[in-house]
């Protein structure tokens, strides 16, 4: 079968739908809204006006089953709050998110970016609600949008009506006495307003700027292991809450041993009275079901949930659980390895995942190079350094400047001064000459540099070196720096 060649982005596209009894155009490209189109038109008209146009039944069915699969997709990788936002977007909930990825610009470039490999064009935008998030990723015009705090109001006065998610038939409505921005109608009396259109241009302009909550249902695949509970009365006391997150863990626990699969992350979500949900996160190292381990994970996080004026459900879920599976080495007569899961998973709960790892050695020559992070449960192995060339037990994040006396440029220096601290070199070793890795820059071809292990006369040993070969101004600056220290 040969395969389809896509349609040139210059090609205008539309998708065609149903609006009452009348075929018009529900989605669209960027090439058919330049040639003048735009959403609600007559199919029949649409074709006569750009010749060429390409039309394809609107499947809503099948395009809210893969924005479904999309928002799976991001709950995995960003927060565990996360919805559907149709007929095209997400709404992901960032409060204590943002700063895993360094903050919430560089979490929405990282979005757009994976979506982009994914051959999707994104435009995204973080604000202080869900209304004006959407308002600002459809109608800025700018791919990425964070809007500052406080400042929602100005970033959405000028931006049109139908942003706020109202019906079009209300947006022509208003439109008819003289609303056309946002801004215009926050500055009318509401007295008035709802009086004549109704409440709901109030609720979404309440919500668009943070006034009125507005609940995120968080999606769930069919698959996905849960536990919940409603509760008759609102619960807030904290003890209370441990009390009943535990029996909800003991619960989800026994729904995973059923299925033979253990937890590799569990999600929490709180509904309170005022219909906000609060949610908070763990992730386990290995996959488990220790009812008692999990609980007590879970209650750490409750210090982050505000309960507001009472939680009345309760909802654990266990995305992505795993089978569970178990090692004989220990009844076989092996060597059983020291489970260090719960340790790890304990520090990541209270550090943050990114803080907790393993070092392993990398295959490079230089020191800045040969170390990398891998994932704390995986197996330790060697480091593969030189034997006969020790590596210091301390490096600096950043090589220290010192000022030395040296008499050849293949002997060390007879003493050197570092932290306004001069020592004499009692003995050295080296050199070690390390050269530049040419196949990963250019400028690295001639580099060079060569280090000595000193001691000083107070027995303490030093890692220093020269950058360059003491001679040739093209392999470096010539200057010493310390690089770390032995024991």
């Amino acid at each position: 079968m040969q395969d389809k060649a896509a349609p040139s982005p210059e090609t205008p596209i539309v998708m065609a739908g149903r609006v009452g009894r009348r075929r018009a155009i529900a989605h669209m490209n960027l090439a058919a809204a330049k040639a003048g189109l735009r959403l609600g038109q007559a199919i029949a008209h649409a074709t006569a006006l750009v010749p060429g146009l390409v039309l394809h039944d609107l499947d809503a069915a099948g395009d809210g089953m893969a924005l479904q699969r999309l928002a799976l997709w991001a709950q995995r990788l960003y927060s565990p709050t996360v919805a559907a936002d149709p007929p095209d977007g997400l709404v992901i909930d960032a409060t204590g998110c943002a700063h895993l990825f360094g903050g919430e610009e560089k979490m929405l470039i990282d979005i757009r970016q994976r979506l982009g490999r994914a051959g999707l064009t994104a435009t995204v935008a973080i604000a202080d609600s869900w209304g004006g998030a959407h308002a600002l990723a459809r109608y800025s015009r700018r791919p990425i949008f964070v809007a500052p705090t406080g400042a929602l109001g100005r970033e959405l006065a000028d931006l049109p009506l139908s942003a706020l998610r109202l019906p079009a038939d209300l947006v022509l409505a208003l439109a008819k006495p003289g609303f056309d921005t946002i801004g215009e109608l926050e500055a009318s009396p509401k007295g008035p307003l709802a009086h004549r259109f109704g409440l709901d241009p109030i609720r979404r302009l309440d919500q668009a700027h943070a006034r009125q909550p507005e609940p995120i249902e968080p999606v769930f695949a069919p698959e996905t292991p849960r536990a919940a509970r409603i509760f008759a009365e609102p619960i807030g006391a904290p003890e209370t809450l441990a009390r009943y997150l535990t029996a909800l863990t003991v619960e989800l626990c026994a729904t995973l041993e059923d299925l033979g699969l253990g937890a590799r992350s569990i999600d929490a979500f709180f509904h309170r009275v005022d219909n906000r949900i609060e949610s908070a996160r763990i992730g386990l190292s290995t996959p488990a079901r220790d009812a008692s381990r999990l609980a007590k994970l879970l209650c750490e996080k409750l210090e982050t949930v505000d309960p507001g004026f009472g939680i009345d459900k309760m909802v654990l879920a266990a995305p992505g659980a795993q089978p569970l599976t178990y090692s004989q080495d220990e009844a076989l007569g092996g060597q059983q390895r020291a489970d260090l899961s719960g340790l790890i998973d304990t520090l990541a709960a209270r550090l943050g995942p990114e803080a907790v790892y393993r070092l392993a050695s990398a295959d490079s020559d230089l020191p800045e190079r040969s170390v990398r992070k891998t994932p704390a449960v995986d197996i330790p192995a060697a480091f593969s350094w030189p034997v006969d060339w020790p590596r210091p037990t301390r490096f600096f994040p950043r090589p220290e400047p010192i000022e030395t006396l040296a008499l050849l440029p293949d002997q060390p220096p007879a003493s050197f001064t570092w932290r306004g601290v001069r020592r004499r070199v009692r003995r050295a070793d080296g050199p070690e000459r390390v050269f530049g890795e040419w196949w990963k820059a250019d400028a690295e071809l001639a580099r060079s540099r060569d280090y000595f292990q000193v001691e000083d006369e107070g027995g303490a040993r030093y890692w220093i070196y020269r950058d360059g070969d003491g001679e040739d101004a093209a392999s470096g600056s010539q200057r010493w720096f310390m690089a770390g220290v032995f024991g």
